[in-house]
């Protein structure tokens, strides 16, 4: 078909679909619990934090991806503007959504006598209660995650826009860069706020706001560095669009992402 011979819209599809995976990934690894100190084989940090105590570094696996959905955001707002990363966003958050809505589903159906025995693991784990442990997050969970998403998504959006609009062509790390420290700095505390807090208002398990705070602000320093050190692997991947679309059909893109009008062909 012509529609999947055009450069552009091969590359869109491409880059939304790496970007909706890592999110749903990101979402999914999220469930585990690592300890950043013993991975990385440093000694374990002991310090106080807005009077919470921190014995170590204890990270969430989905942080690990997250950078790379906003530096993919990036790279997709430079060349298919505003509207193209806002409708992959609303795309990746209802995907992320469905996905919860159909592992729910599964959590509810009946285990096969058989299979709940029948790992290499040993007999005494139950796969079924293994199941429902790993995949069945708590709904605030859900709901902060995807709020936090969204909103760093527009945030990242307009700040990268708003860059470019004053800085052209030049100065990518500080547009790409920008946005991310911007974005991050809501997101890293947004999802914490709905999730623990706000609607665990009177509930066990319910944080203080130090708490939010303290592991927002060490979730946001990860995500600072994390983007810092991403900096070259955006160059890498801008040159090879360059090469890949071609100087010409590149430019063209970017202005058009610039005035916001970049059509799909």
């Amino acid at each position: 078909m012509k529609y999947f011979k055009d450069k552009t819209n091969r590359l869109y599809i491409i880059m939304s679909a790496f970007f909706i995976a890592n999110a749903m990934v990101a979402e999914f690894m999220g469930v585990k619990i690592f300890s950043l100190d013993e991975t990385l084989g440093i000694s374990k940090p002991v310090f106080d934090l807005f009077g919470f105590h921190f014995d170590g570094i204890s990270q969430t696996c989905g942080v690990l991806l997250w950078p790379f959905v906003f530096v993919m955001t990036d790279i997709i707002n430079e060349y298919f503007g505003v509207k193209g990363v806002r409708f992959i966003s609303w795309i990746a958050a209802i995907m992320i959504a469905y996905a919860y809505v159909m592992l729910f589903g599964a959590m509810q159906t009946s285990p096969a006598g058989w299979w709940l025995s029948s790992s290499n693991y040993g007999a005494e784990l139950d796969f079924n209660k293994a199941y429902l442990a790993v995949f069945g997050q708590g709904t605030n969970i859900i709901v902060g995650s995807l709020i936090a998403f969204m909103v760093g998504q527009f945030i990242d959006v307009y700040i990268f826009h708003w860059i470019k609009t004053h800085t052209g062509e030049k100065w990518i790390w500080l547009r790409s860069t920008g946005s991310t420290l911007v974005s991050q700095l809501v997101d890293s505390f947004i999802v914490l706020f709905v999730a623990f807090y706000l609607l665990k208002q009177g509930k066990q398990g319910q944080w203080t706001l130090n708490m939010v705070f303290a592991v927002g602000f060490v979730n946001y320093v990860y995500k600072c560095l994390a983007a810092v050190l991403l900096t070259p692997v955006i160059y890498f991947v801008h040159k090879i669009i360059e090469n890949y679309l071609g100087h010409e059909l590149a430019n063209s893109l970017r202005k058009q992402a610039v005035a916001g009008h970049v059509e799909l062909k």
